[in-house]
């Protein structure tokens, strides 16, 4: 409860429930990635938080894959996502007007970029995407920014081509970052692809990103996983509101997140997938070239 009021303080726009009779309910969408359980309790004390904030009740939906949160927000049953710039970009093409970036996730150092990190087991004797000629390469998501989107892109203008039996013996989809993490663990893949913000030690996963979740769970010991590839910087996904949202509701929910960090740091944590700096503004525009990427990877 000292938590709860040190942000209801914060944020000053919400001294009492605001939105009670414009909205009955609040819905956030989780991408998919990871166990639907460990996305629910990482991510429940803020529906708690904003419950109490908007005076309704507000549902966490964890739909299997990616394109679940895409549709429940063209769909308007999902009304806020923490998505990723390809996630967004595909919201974006269907329908321009469905939903907007509101704020981001900052890494320690105040950047607001994360990489693709291609692996292997440390045991296995891959040190780089040199040693997997012929060997099975897993991609996370369709709909994943850096489990497929940017390493589609980048790995072949860097002489990787995706073509299956072109170099790599296969190409599969693992179903997301979680279980890319684990297949590669497991020897079912050779090398996956998964998300980190590339800062901190391999050791801990790196400070924040999909590496980061694995370790705290106990999933994998990061000292079984190697590193053998990192994609250029790529700008870290929006949280994102549906654009038919009350205006009074959306300043609620940006409020919440925007002070989340210095109330509880322990719910901004889980929120954003490890440490952060907190969540700041952030607009359209940072998002033009992943939009542009995926529009072009439709042709």
């Amino acid at each position: 409860m000292k938590k709860l009021a040190t942000l209801l303080a914060l944020t000053t726009a919400i001294a009492s429930p605001v939105a009670a009779q414009e909205i009955t309910q609040f819905n956030i969408g989780l991408l998919g990635g990871e166990n639907a359980q460990d996305r629910l309790a990482s991510n429940e004390c803020f529906r708690a938080y904003a419950e109490e904030a908007l005076g309704v009740p507000v549902r966490l939906f964890t739909p299997a894959d990616y394109n679940g949160v895409i549709q429940g927000m063209l769909g308007g049953t999902i009304d806020l996502a923490w998505l990723g710039a390809s996630a967004y970009a595909a919201i974006h093409i269907a329908d321009p007007d469905a939903a907007s970036p509101v704020l981001v996730k900052t890494n320690l150092d105040g950047t607001f970029n994360y990489h693709s990190i291609g692996f292997a087991r440390a045991d296995s004797g891959i040190t780089s995407l040199n040693d997997m000629q012929g060997k099975t390469f897993a991609f996370a998501d369709v709909n994943s920014t850096s489990g497929y989107l940017v390493p589609l892109v980048e790995l072949p203008a860097e002489g990787y081509p995706m073509t299956e039996g072109e170099f790599f013996g296969s190409v599969v989809f693992s179903g997301g970052h979680e279980q890319s993490i684990i297949g590669v663990s497991n020897g079912d893949f050779d090398a996956a692809v998964a998300w980190a913000d590339g800062q901190g030690d391999w050791a801990d996963g790196y400070n924040s990103g999909a590496f980061r979740r694995a370790a705290d769970s106990g999933i994998v010991d990061m000292n079984d996983l190697v590193e053998i590839w990192r994609s250029k910087p790529i700008p870290e996904g929006p949280i994102t509101l549906r654009n038919a949202l009350p205006q009074d509701v959306k300043d609620t929910i940006i409020e919440l997140l925007a002070n989340l960090h210095e109330a509880d740091p322990e719910c901004a944590y889980g929120v954003a997938a490890g440490e952060t700096a907190g969540f700041l503004p952030i607009g359209h525009e940072a998002y033009e070239t992943i939009i542009a990427v995926r529009r072009s990877q439709m042709n």
